[in-house]
């Protein structure tokens, strides 16, 4: 079965916008997953939401709570978070760069895979991708997918670029307190020598494929054996899926690079006024309205 796109939009660099498509670099089925099903009647077991003292409730008599204190919730309509939710834009705009080693692997979250959507798009994606490999930079932007905004680095992956999304640094806890209890003694010199040593004997090129998940080896080699023997119980359930989306072009790659190199410089501050103004005018327009 051919991979699906999860997202569909533009790859912009100033003036230079390329379309492109994502797609996840991991396999969800790569593991073993099982469902609950009720053995008597071969059907997959439901969680019916239910409330202490009044038993099961509909769904729309439900409402999303936020814990300000100890057991203190504030009710939130669902449908109001819904309207916050950011419309999918179908732009990532490259806004910074810094150089590869800079970011912490504290940050990484997601790895997806950038290609171009169509052969018009791959000159210009070879060109941020030559760029960014012969510049060790990483191109920094936002995405967004789902509803949510989520922070993207952008970086050479072999013939193409590959996409990470980052956690915020509101998302990733302080260390201190859980390293602050230990002591910072030099370690013993005969013991660190034995633990270089055996470092130094064990050091070599990183190959994924050299180690092994045990346990789904075990996992498949259960469910072969099972699936071969006669004596297993089988049942017969349904299910289905899916999701698409579109994107757009862009051309004349040498002029939209000179434009925006030429556009740079000296306009930083009028752009974040103009765009302080939009917000303003914006925000003005929804009040009225």
């Amino acid at each position: 079965m051919a991979a699906r796109p999860i997202w569909k939009g533009q790859l912009r660099l100033s003036l230079v916008s390329i379309p492109v498509e994502m797609y996840s670099a991991t396999k969800s089925g790569a593991r073993i997953s099982f469902r609950q099903i009720h053995e008597p009647s071969g059907k997959r077991v439901r969680y019916q939401k239910t409330v202490p003292g009044v038993g099961p409730v509909d769904a729309g008599d439900i409402m999303k709570g936020y814990e300000y204190e100890k057991d203190q919730y504030l009710l939130i309509d669902p449908e109001d978070v819904d309207e916050i939710k950011l419309e999918t834009k179908k732009t990532l705009e490259l806004v910074q760069f810094v150089d590869a080693c800079e970011i912490s692997p504290l940050y990484f979250n997601k790895p997806y895979y950038l290609v171009p959507a169509d052969d018009l798009a791959e000159d210009a994606y070879r060109v941020v991708r030559d760029a960014l490999r012969s510049t060790g930079m990483v191109g920094l932007g936002q995405v967004t997918m789902r509803g949510k905004e989520y922070l993207a680095a952008v970086k050479p992956c072999g013939d193409g670029l590959l996409l990470e999304t980052l956690h915020y640094a509101e998302e990733i806890r302080d260390a201190d307190p859980l390293f602050a209890q230990i002591e910072d003694h030099t370690a013993d010199e005969d013991l660190l020598s034995v633990a270089k040593s055996l470092i130094e004997r064990k050091t070599g090129p990183f190959k994924a494929d050299a180690f092994k998940d045990n346990y789904a080896i075990a996992l498949k080699v259960l469910i072969e054996r099972k699936t071969k023997s006669k004596a297993t119980k089988r049942v017969q359930t349904e299910d289905s899926d899916a999701e698409s989306e579109s994107g757009d072009n862009v051309i004349d790659l040498m002029a939209a690079l000179k434009q925006s190199l030429a556009k740079t410089e000296g306009k930083s501050s009028s752009s974040k006024n103009s765009r302080a103004g939009r917000r303003t005018k914006a925000a003005a327009k929804k009040k009225s309205a």
